[in-house]
């Protein structure tokens, strides 16, 4: 992917690491995706909301984040019943290495690493260590962003394990992973796109992922 797409599919913070609703509703981007987004399947029954999505240098979709459960807001790391239970699904549009669109360069292609980074660095937005200070919370921020993206880069290395969960229906490898802030996953479709998610306090052995027919149904 592109360096300006690896910003992250983020919602923006208010004060107190309350996320500014208005930002996150807005289905218009997800309406402008040339390909099919994907959220958990029809066996998770709980609230579902939009976040935001990544664009090109040329305004095209690129990838996007829905997330299920409990809404998580930026905090330290919480333990027994005070954990939020959540899980982000992102979507990230299977791009070849194309030029720019100002036929200066080349943009990166996207990949199952591309989805991995993603996943990595979202679970990272909501999280940092209880014990720290939050003034450094930025370069904490900034290593474990970079350490993300070296883990997303050796999908085969020792970090990684293999899961097999259903994607509209087929069983489907994925790349996982285990940390104490949650955990992270990343996978293709048949669909062309590759998925990546992320979650804390659910476990990610029983998700099933599937196509969203209607994404305008979204709130």
């Amino acid at each position: 992917m592109e360096t300006t797409s690896r910003s992250v599919a983020q919602t923006p913070a208010a004060e107190g690491g309350q996320h500014v609703p208005s930002a996150r509703r807005a289905v218009d981007g997800y309406l402008r995706a040339s390909f099919p987004w994907y959220g958990l399947d029809e066996a998770f029954t709980g609230p579902r909301w939009l976040m935001q999505v990544g664009t090109a240098s040329d305004g095209a979709v690129e990838h996007g984040s829905i997330g299920h459960g409990d809404e998580p807001s930026v905090r330290a790391e919480a333990t027994g019943e005070d954990r939020e239970r959540f899980a982000v699904v992102v979507t990230v549009a299977a791009n070849p290495v194309r030029r720019s669109p100002d036929g200066t360069g080349l943009l990166e292609a996207t990949s199952v690493s591309s989805a991995a980074w993603l996943a990595g660095v979202g679970l990272l937005s909501f999280t940092w260590p209880g014990q720290m200070d939050h003034s450094l919370r930025d370069d904490w921020l900034e290593q474990q962003t970079e350490t993300a993206w070296a883990l997303a880069d050796d999908l085969d290395g020792p970090e990684w394990s293999t899961l097999s969960l259903p994607v509209d229906g087929v069983p489907t490898a994925f790349h996982y992973r285990e940390s104490e802030f949650g955990w992270v996953l990343a996978g293709s479709t048949r669909q062309g796109v590759h998925v990546g998610a992320y979650g804390r306090g659910m476990s990610a052995y029983g998700l099933g992922f599937a196509a969203i027919k209607d994404i305008a149904v979204y709130e």
